[in-house]
């Protein structure tokens, strides 16, 4: 698809029944392909959960920092209780299979972020492993990680970050924050300028079972410092948000000198779909802040970030992806964007 550029921003629900996941990724990439979507993701569909995919379980304990959610429920984070951090895989290995469903399609891989991980160390720290090195060996991780899923062939590489908003309400002095973009950008300076072009960094207010983390905490917080990320593209929660046009105004404010923002224009927590003359009239309204072929549009967060996460059908989602796909074409046309 030419003009606006827009992509899914990675999760799918996982398969139900005895659909198994060579099958049902199949299904994905032909689904996908039916929607127009120029670029495309395996749903995510083999990781446990977005943040854990890559960890040797056998390095962690399971009782780590607990993470609340509007609606009462919560999620657990390991907590690491060796020696030495290696990874037990890396997200190329998600590349390859889905390539060998789709030869010519661009592919997106999604991976977590070092500041992520970095909440995984424990507060009392372990004897003789500091959290220096520990995050020192998050980096070299986290680098393998995504240089691999460029060496199977993905065009771009999207570093997940939901934990940036967080760190306001567990540190509202916002030096957590500051700490967690500065980890991040140890990671995007190992990468030469064309390879930054095809990294970027998403961040949300959470979206699990219907519910978000953080959406309380005040963007405006956020942004300035988000944007402060070495990488050439932004991926940004918009469509749940309250006052856009002040989301937009804050991002205007804020727009690095290079790179393009994508933003969320498809909310996966809303059960009714949006019509594409409602997509199109908020990339509208987008274009009027912020210089057309500077932005793109996405999807606000992963449909179904963990495994388990069965609150929005895969026919729901695929008919939100369609409207932001068709939404994001009724717009280019309507601003002659090439």
């Amino acid at each position: 698809m030419s003009g606006i550029q827009t992509e899914l921003i990675g999760s799918l629900p996982r398969p139900i029944g005895t659909t198994s996941q060579e099958q049902y990724l199949k299904v994905i990439v032909d689904e996908l392909a039916k929607t127009g979507s120029p670029i495309i993701t395996d749903g995510e569909i083999w990781k446990p959960s977005f943040a854990t995919y890559p960890l040797d379980m056998n390095q962690f304990k399971p009782d780590g920092a607990v993470i609340l959610f509007a609606d009462g429920h919560t999620r657990r984070l390991p907590v690491f209780s060796a020696n030495r951090l290696v990874f037990g895989q890396y997200s190329g290995s998600y590349v390859k299979k889905l390539r060998n469903c789709c030869q010519d399609t661009p592919i997106k891989q999604a991976v977590i972020s070092p500041s992520a991980i970095s909440l995984m160390y424990p507060t009392a720290g372990i004897p003789g492993y500091s959290r220096e090195k520990f995050l020192d060996e998050v980096i070299d991780e986290c680098e393998k990680d995504i240089q691999s899923a460029f060496k199977e062939g993905a065009s771009v590489v999207q570093v997940d970050a939901t934990e940036l908003r967080l760190s306001l309400m567990l540190d509202p002095s916002g030096a957590l924050l500051d700490q967690m973009v500065k980890l991040n950008n140890r990671l995007f300076d190992r990468f030469t300028d064309e390879e930054r072009k095809k990294i970027g960094i998403h961040t949300c207010p959470g979206s699990d079972q219907d519910s978000t983390h953080s959406i309380i905490v005040d963007y405006g917080l956020l942004l300035p410092k988000f944007f402060k990320h070495n990488c050439g593209r932004f991926y940004l929660e918009l469509a749940a948000e309250p006052d856009r046009e002040r989301v937009l105004e804050i991002v205007s404010e804020n727009l690095p000198a290079t790179g393009i923002v994508f933003f969320g224009v498809i909310d996966p927590i809303e059960p009714r779909v949006e019509t594409p003359e409602e997509v199109r009239d908020l990339v509208l309204q987008i274009a009027r802040k912020i210089p057309v072929g500077r932005f793109g549009t996405c999807d606000d967060c992963g449909f179904s970030p963990f495994a388990d996460d069965k609150s929005t059908s895969f026919d729901l989602c695929m008919a939100k992806i369609q409207s932001r796909v068709d939404g994001t074409k009724m717009a280019s046309s309507q601003l002659g964007a090439k």
